[in-house]
């Protein structure tokens, strides 16, 4: 699964992702947490113009009467994305981007567990395939929402967890974010596990258990930790 993430270079996402204004305030995330809102790029329906825009993490379908059915919807499984009646629609027409320079997961260790951060080797922003949806209240009021898909782990991850989240190639970005393109078939090709020689990963503190901290020490490495990266 994917349920804490951190995204520190706001300034560099403009460039990294073409996007064409950002008209949202960005700042350092250390540890993002469901039902938080996250910045995501999409792209306009009309013409082929990326955007920033602000979800509420955990995805919410258009015909859902309870909007808190979004913290149970956080991610959704690319294996099954295409025939699940709250994924379906999204995923061939509502696709996003989510900006990261990392995530966080934990493996079981005795009675305890170890929190891990995962990233690029070269520390670089990479990106979570996600789909978003609309939902309207009563009165009218609309809540956008998104979920990030999984996959099976690939080496650096499998003693770790038995999921991880789909990272999407820079040259699959386009493909991806266009909300024309409905091939399914196709869309599935890309949610493969991420090439583990590109990835490293170390242990950190058990500080990112908690949301309430969101700050560097939430990604630092712990002195004496596992340090691992795939070769």
């Amino acid at each position: 699964m994917c349920g804490r993430y951190r995204m520190t270079r706001a300034d560099k996402l403009a460039q990294q992702f073409e996007v064409e204004e950002l008209d949202i305030e960005l700042s350092p995330r250390y540890n993002v947490a469901p039902g938080q809102m996250i910045a995501a790029v999409r792209q306009d329906r009309e013409k082929p113009v990326r955007h920033l825009a602000n979800f509420k993490w955990g995805l919410v379908p258009a015909w859902a009467k309870d909007p808190n059915i979004g913290y149970k919807m956080l991610n959704a499984r690319s294996e099954t994305i295409s025939e699940k009646p709250a994924y379906r629609e999204a995923f061939k027409s509502r696709r996003c981007l989510v900006p990261a320079d990392g995530f966080y997961e934990w493996k079981k260790e005795g009675k305890g567990k170890q929190p891990f951060h995962f990233g690029m080797k070269d520390d670089s922003i990479f990106a979570f395939a996600g789909i978003w949806e609309r939902w309207k209240d009563t009165k009218g009021s609309i809540l956008e929402t998104c979920s990030i898909l999984t996959t099976a782990p690939n080496a650096l991850m499998q003693d770790v967890h038995d999921r991880m989240p789909v990272i999407v190639r820079p040259e699959d970005y386009d493909l991806w974010l266009d909300p024309g393109f409905k091939q399914t078939d196709a869309l599935s090709d890309l949610l493969k596990p991420f090439d583990a020689s590109l990835m490293k990963r170390y242990a950190v503190s058990t500080r990112v258990n908690s949301v309430k901290y969101d700050d560097p020490e939430c990604a630092a490495s712990i002195e004496g930790g596992s340090l691992f990266a795939a070769v």
